[in-house]
């Protein structure tokens, strides 16, 4: 026996199994020769009670561990089960149509900050935008403070601008760090977090000093800016439309937002929420959709400079115009003929309607400036338009919608300052 290799026999009998044939478990330990037939090899009638009792022991204690494992295991994959549903349940595609012009919503959860999925230059470029907005908004308000002598103009214009500086600040040591090391996710998620923060305190501030002197200025002559693209900041005209079965839309922009400037207004009817949309999507030109029917505008204005835009449509042939700084810049036709422009519906500013006066998409925002919104429910004529255009005295108003503050509702932190267009182009 001590020459020859020995094999060990483990005879495992469990009581719940077996316990009709064999009665108690019996566990028993021996070694034979190699090359002996285990089948007929006789074991001992008696085995050592310390082999048998340390053996046991033994294996019990590795059963108890093997059963730990697999219940941590367990719990493991069960947390982990739970995670992947949810991932999978907030990457579910949401449901949205195709535009005439093959233009889709983005599948995905809606995101409140259209800039979410950007990039780190993306994200500081469009800081650095609104940053400049804010500087001009705070030399609006420092040229208002001169004229009046208000004190506290002067003192809350002091505190602005030490919060724009702090904030400024706080995007230079971000494009350092950019440049020393790309950083994890998480911790840009949490920086660019702050960084909004600081910047939704300082519109609302402004937007408080800025209606403090709301009583000083004329009604309609103010301007509209909306700084990031979110889907909470819009305006939405309180009265609804009639039926139309000609318009003319007129309104000053300004923005130099990039791919496109996004929905600078939207107008939704019960069962059709592109009932009349001006857009700008991605790299693609502006669209003017009647009824979900879709033309390509030739307009370029998200250069940073106030752009005068007009576009008119008769239902008879679906004949379209666009006039951009009072001169035609296209026309075409057959654009929702003999579709009348429904009424009761809810005209927005700022967003695209997804719903009836809702629904709306951060990626589709409008962001910059606007002013001067003018409809009527007819095709104004070429001479008109360029008076509107160049300021003349003989500019009219829309008969439809006029540019007043009493005739819109805003919402979101969007900023209303004194504007005058005459004054930006003269």
């Amino acid at each position: 026996m001590s020459s020859a290799l020995k094999l060990l026999i483990l005879h495992f009998f469990f009581m719940e199994g077996l316990s009709q044939d064999f009665g108690q478990t019996q566990f028993i330990c021996t070694s034979v020769p190699k090359d002996v037939d285990l089948c007929a090899a006789n074991l001992p009638n008696t085995v050592s009670a310390e082999d048998l009792k340390s053996t046991v022991m033994q294996l019990r204690e590795t059963v108890l561990q093997q059963k730990e494992t697999i219940m941590n295991h367990k719990e493991t994959i069960t947390e982990l089960t739970s995670k992947l549903n949810r991932c999978e349940s907030q990457s579910m595609p949401e449901a949205g149509s195709a535009r005439d012009g093959g233009r889709k919503k983005e599948p995905g959860s809606k995101n409140t900050m259209g800039d979410v999925s950007r990039g780190p230059t993306d994200t500081l470029t469009q800081m650095g935008r609104t940053l400049q907005s804010l500087k001009q908004r705070l030399e609006n308000l420092e040229q208002y403070s001169r004229s009046n002598n208000s004190t506290q103009a002067n003192t809350l214009k002091q505190l602005l601008q030490n919060k724009i500086d702090d904030l400024e600040r706080q995007v230079l040591s971000r494009v350092n760090s950019l440049e020393e090391s790309k950083g994890t996710l998480r911790n840009e998620t949490e920086q660019r977090g702050k960084v909004e923060s600081t910047l939704t305190s300082l519109h609302q501030r402004i937007t408080e000093l800025e209606k403090g002197q709301k009583e000083n200025r004329p009604l309609d002559k103010f301007q509209l800016t909306f700084p990031l693209r979110t889907n909470y900041m819009y305006a939405k005209v309180k009265k609804s439309l009639p039926e139309m079965y000609a318009f003319t839309i007129c309104m000053w922009l300004r923005s130099n937002a990039s791919p496109s400037v996004g929905t600078p207004f939207s107008y939704a009817v019960p069962g059709q929420a592109n009932e009349l949309v001006l857009i700008g999507w991605g790299n693609n030109p502006m669209e003017i959709l009647i009824n979900d029917k879709m033309a390509k505008l030739p307009f370029i204005i998200n250069d940073g400079k106030w752009h005068h835009i007009c576009v008119t449509w008769t239902t008879r042939d679906g004949v379209w115009e666009a006039f951009q700084d009072g001169a035609m810049r296209g026309s075409g036709e057959n654009l929702a003929p003999y579709h009348p422009i429904k009424a009761n519906g809810v005209l927005v500013l700022g967003q695209e309607q997804d719903t009836l006066g809702g629904g709306f998409d951060a990626t589709q925002a409008f962001v910059g400036t606007m002013a001067y919104l003018n409809l009527w429910d007819r095709k104004l004529s070429s001479a008109e338009i360029y008076n509107l255009a160049t300021c003349s005295s003989k500019a009219q108003v829309g008969n439809v919608f006029s540019w007043s503050e009493a005739n819109l509702d805003i919402y979101g932190g969007v900023s209303k300052w004194t504007f005058e267009p005459c004054r930006q182009i003269n």
